[in-house]
């Protein structure tokens, strides 16, 4: 018999990345294994620097100078709705990773909404304290957008933040005023459609309460954007936040007039743009800029910003003794043993006051749910521990495989709320006690615990920290 040998998780990414890739593949140029080392040699030092005088967030996919924005902030919350209000784009910048030619819809995660009043509901249902408008470009559909703006700013007022993305073509003093009466918070600049003139957004600090430029890292714009960023913090543009270039076959063509090289990753990424958006973070430090540069990498959306619409119905599911992890999964924790085991620590339970409605026998099933906090009453039950962990999506069309929550909209629409089983590990002996004793320590050590005694199950706790592998 031939045994097939294991494929390493690096493999699994490389023949994905193929597969999604399969007519240009070969014509990629992915980095060498000296360029690799190298490459990650010059990210280290730029993160050392960062890290002795800027900071970083969700797990250090985020690194920053100065403050972040305010819809930055609450988007690493997880409390963030971004509203494509419709797909058209009157400009062709060569990084665009999709076609951008229809209106369409208002959409988010593949929810469309016909009217403002059930934008507002979704907005209400799920808790979100930001708000985004983005396109295509949101002014070329200006009613839309303002009618959408207007709706969620009247219901909430101060407690939602809104912004709107724009490449800036179509800004003038009028639609700047219309969009602040409004209720406006911030708009953010795609500076590089207009070949990174300040001009638009300049004239918007005048009026709008945040300016924010917003742009991919290009790798031969470095020096261009460090004069940029001199001149953003003479006008009063408060922050630059930086995207990683990412491959499409839609704009490969326009990529491969570009000498970048290619990473392997969930999405094929650049190298050299991930390097330069650092570049501009150290630089902001080293010359003390009063602009906050926000390198928002692909690892970070890719990890923060799933793990947040992977738990979006959460709280429409969770029962009392159910856990939502960072990583946007409700976890349950289930003993299993005979009925006299589990009625001895059922009865200490009862006698706690900290237990109060956070556990619950079920004798028929032979198992006790317990909340996390209970894990110091647990301990030593030497009994199975069952740890199962679930999804929450919010979807438009319901697939009938998973319990749900029906959501109706003002105009009779539905949107629904799923729970998908993820993941169940059975623990057992001092396995157990090991993750009951590190479930109630800091949320550092709790990972550091797991990372080194319990891998498999770190995942589902909190996502993968740091930036992404170079190869």
């Amino acid at each position: 018999m031939t045994i097939t040998p294991e494929r390493s998780p690096r493999q699994l990414i490389m023949e994905q990345n193929r597969r999604d890739f399969s007519a240009i593949y070969s014509q990629l140029a992915f980095p060498a294994p000296a360029v690799a080392t190298a490459a990650t040699e010059r990210r280290e030092q730029l993160l050392a620097l960062i890290n002795s005088r800027g900071a970083a967030v969700c797990g250090s996919t985020k690194p920053f100078s100065g403050q972040l924005s305010p819809g930055c902030r609450i988007c690493t919350e997880g409390a963030w709705s971004c509203l494509f209000i419709n797909g058209r784009c009157n400009r062709s910048c060569f990084y665009c990773p999709t076609s951008q030619d229809a209106i369409g819809l208002p959409t988010t995660n593949n929810i469309t909404f016909r009217s403002p009043a059930d934008y507002v509901a979704y907005l209400q249902q799920f808790r979100f304290r930001g708000m985004s408008l983005s396109g295509g470009e949101p002014l070329l559909t200006p009613g839309r957008s303002l009618a959408f703006l207007t709706a969620a700013k009247r219901r909430f007022g101060t407690d939602l933040h809104s912004w709107l993305y724009t490449n800036g073509s179509l800004v003038n003093e009028t639609i700047l005023l219309r969009l602040r009466d409004a209720g406006l918070d911030e708009i953010r600049f795609d500076i590089g459609a207009l070949g990174y003139s300040l001009d638009k957004a300049a004239l918007a600090v005048k009026i709008i309460p945040t300016v924010t430029v917003e742009i991919p890292a290009v790798p031969e714009q470095l020096e261009l954007l460090k004069q940029r960023l001199c001149e953003m913090a003479e006008c009063g543009i408060k922050h630059l936040n930086l995207h990683q270039l990412r491959l499409t076959n839609y704009n490969y063509q326009r990529l491969a007039k570009h000498p970048y090289t290619y990473l392997h990753g969930p999405k094929i990424t650049v190298l050299e743009s991930e390097l330069t958006a650092l570049e501009l973070v150290a630089y902001s430090l080293e010359q003390q800029l009063s602009v906050g540069v926000n390198y928002c990498s692909f690892a970070y959306k890719n990890r923060y910003q799933q793990a947040a619409a992977r738990g979006r119905g959460a709280d429409l599911f969770r029962k009392s003794w159910e856990t939502a992890t960072t990583a946007g999964f409700l976890r349950s924790l289930e003993l299993s043993g005979q009925e006299d085991s589990l009625n001895r620590i059922s009865g200490k339970l009862r006698e706690s006051d900290a237990a109060a409605a956070s556990w619950a026998l079920a004798t028929a099933r032979q198992s006790l749910a317990f909340a996390a906090e209970l894990a110091p009453l647990i301990v030593a039950a030497d009994l199975p521990l069952r740890i199962s962990y679930a999804a929450t999506p919010v979807h438009e069309a319901l697939s009938y495989r998973n319990p749900f929550h029906e959501v109706r909209l003002p105009s009779t629409a539905k949107i629904f709320a799923e729970r998908v089983k993820t993941q169940t590990f059975t623990l057992e002996g001092s396995r157990v006690d090991t993750f009951l004793a590190l479930l109630n320590r800091s949320e550092e050590e709790k990972m550091a615990g797991l990372r080194q005694l319990l891998p498999e199950i770190a995942p589902y706790e909190q996502p993968e920290r740091g930036l992404q592998d170079y190869f």
